[in-house]
C-alpha cells in the first residue's frame, strides 16, 4: 500500500547508463512506442511512483489501471519487447464457463473478469481508437465419439448442479450455430456467457494507451533482483544499473522465479508451461464461435482466420514449434471442422506461460516486505483476467486491500510470513 501523502512531484528516481560508443539506440517497443537512448551518457532519469516489471497484458492493464485511479509516474521495465510473450501468443479466449465444473475461488474470480470485458473493451476503445474486437457470443463444447459423449452427459450435469450457464445441444442443434463442423458430431454443450477477444490488438490498444499518457515503457532490461532495507522496497537490480523504487509490481510471467526477493527469500515457484498453436489463413470456411473438442479448440478472427491451439508442454524456456505438436494440432482442428484438412498453416508459434504448483494465479502483497507486490501465475487465464487482475492490485496497492478472495491468491501461500528475511 502507499500510505500517507504521495512526495512531489514522485517518489522515486530512476538512473539508466549504457554503454559507451557514440551512437543512438533505439528500444522500441510494441506497435511503434520509442525512446532512444545516447551511448556514453546518462541515458534515462525518471521519477516513478510504481515500478511494473513485465510488460505484458497483465503489466500494461495494471499501469493503465494506476493511471486511471490518478498516479502519473509509473515505469514498466520489459526484459524484450512490450506484449510479445505469452500475451502475444495467446488465443484470446474468454471461457471461464467452458474450462470449468465446479463453483470455486478461481471461477468466481475468471467470471468476474469475464463480466468486466465489456466496459474494458468499451473504454479502451474510447481511449485509443482501437477496437479489440470482443465477441461474446458464447462457446461450443463438442463430443466426437461415444466416449466424448459419455463425458458431456456428466459433464452438463455436474456444471448444472454447480449453476454453471450451459445449455445442452443435440447434433442437429450443434449445426445451427456452425454449419462447417465435422459431420461426426453427436452433441454439444453451448455456454452463452463466454467468447474471444483479438489479443493482439488488445495489446496495442494497451500500449498506446501507455505510449498517449507518459507511461514511461523501458525494454530489453531484465530484473534479476529486488533490493530490500529495514523490509521494505528500494530498488531492483537489473542487467543495467539499479533502477531505485518504492514500490514495484512483479508481473513477470513464466520468469518470476528469475527474480530474487531480497537475499535469503526464495523465489517465488512459478515455472513456464510451453503452448503451441496454428493459425488458418482467410479462406471459405466461416466460423463465429470458440469451438472446444477434448483434443483442441478452434478460435475465429473477424478476419476470417482460424486459430487452432492449443498444446501443453513442461519443456523449460522452449519456445520452438515442435512438429509433432503440429500434427497434433492439425488432428485437432480437422476434427472439429474437416474443411481444414486440405489447408496448410499461415503461421505456427509457441508461447510459455506462468504456471504456480497449484494452477492458480499470484495475486497480492509480499508480506513483510513493504511495497512488493507480484501479479502472475496466470497461466492459460493471462488474457481473460487482465481487467480484475489491475482492479485487484490497483486497490490492493493503493487502499490496502489484503483479502482479495480470502487470500486463495495470496503469493503468502508459498512461504510462511517468518520466512522473509529483513535487512
Amino acid at each position: 500500500m502507499i500510505s500517507g501523502p504521495m512526495p512531489s512531484p514522485g517518489i522515486s528516481v530512476i538512473v539508466c547508463f549504457i554503454n559507451s560508443e557514440d551512437r543512438m539506440f533505439p528500444l522500441q517497443s510494441f506497435y511503434g512506442l520509442q525512446t532512444i537512448f545516447q551511448k556514453g551518457q546518462i541515458a534515462l532519469t525518471m521519477i516513478t511512483d510504481v515500478l511494473i516489471v513485465g510488460g505484458g497484458v497483465i503489466g500494461l492493464s495494471i499501469a493503465r489501471e494506476l493511471h486511471r485511479r490518478g498516479i502519473r509516474k509509473i515505469t514498466i521495465v520489459e526484459k524484450g519487447r512490450c506484449g510479445l510473450e505469452a500475451s502475444w501468443a495467446a488465443a484470446g479466449m474468454l471461457a471461464p464457463n467452458s474450462e470449468t465444473e465446479v463453483v470455486d475461488d478461481f471461477y468466481r474470480l475468471c467470471n468476474e473478469s469475464n463480466s468486466m470485458y465489456p466496459g474494458f473493451a468499451n473504454c479502451l476503445m474510447g481511449e485509443t481508437g482501437i477496437d479489440i474486437e470482443l465477441d461474446q457470443n458464447g462457446t461450443l463444447f463438442l463430443g466426437f465419439t461415444e466416449e466424448d459423449e459419455i463425458k458431456l452427459a456428466a459433464r452438463i450435469q455436474d456444471q448444472r448442479k454447480a449453476g454453471i450457464d450451459a445449455i445442452e445441444l443435440e447434433r442437429q442443434e450443434v449445426f445451427e450455430f456452425e454449419p462447417f463442423l465435422s459431420p461426426n458430431v453427436r452433441g454439444g454443450i453451448f455456454y452463452p456467457s463466454d467468447g474471444h477477444v483479438e489479443n493482439r490488438k488488445l495489446l496495442a490498444a494497451l500500449c498506446v494507451f501507455a505510449k498517449s499518457n507518459g507511461i514511461d515503457i523501458v525494454e530489453n532490461i531484465s530484473v534479476d533482483s529486488i533490493k530490500i532495507e529495514k523490509g521494505r522496497v528500494v530498488a531492483v537490480s537489473s542487467s543495467e544499473e539499479p533502477f531505485a523504487a518504492d514500490v514495484v509490481v512483479l508481473a513477470t510471467g513464466a520468469w518470476t522465479s528469475f527474480i530474487k526477493l531480497g537475499p535469503d527469500l526464495c523465489r517465488l515457484p512459478l515455472k513456464p508451461i510451453r503452448g503451441q498453436m496454428q493459425c488458418y489463413p482467410s479462406g471459405e470456411i466461416n466460423v463465429h464461435h470458440v469451438v472446444y473438442s477434448p483434443r483442441g479448440y478452434v478460435v475465429p478472427r473477424r478476419d476470417g482466420r482460424i486459430l487452432t491451439g492449443a498444446t501443453i508442454g513442461d519443456v523449460g524456456f522452449n519456445k520452438l514449434v515442435d512438429p509433432l505438436e503440429s500434427v497434433m494440432l492439425k488432428r485437432a482442428a480437422t476434427e472439429i471442422i474437416p474443411a481444414l484438412s486440405p489447408l496448410t498453416p499461415s503461421g505456427e508459434w509457441a508461447g510459455l506461460r506462468p504456471f504456480a504448483p497449484d494452477g492458480l494465479p499470484v495475486i497480492g502483497k509480499i508480506e513483510g516486505l513493504d511495497g512488493l507486490f507480484v501479479a502472475s501465475g496466470h497461466y492459460r487465464n493471462g488474457i481473460l483476467l487482465a481487467p480484475i487482475t489491475a482492479k485487484l492490485m490497483v486497490e490492493i496497492i493503493l487502499d490496502g486491500s489484503n483479502q482479495v478472495f480470502n487470500g486463495a491468491f495470496s503469493p503468502s501461500r508459498f512461504w510462511s510470513k517468518q520466512n522473509v528475511t529483513i535487512n
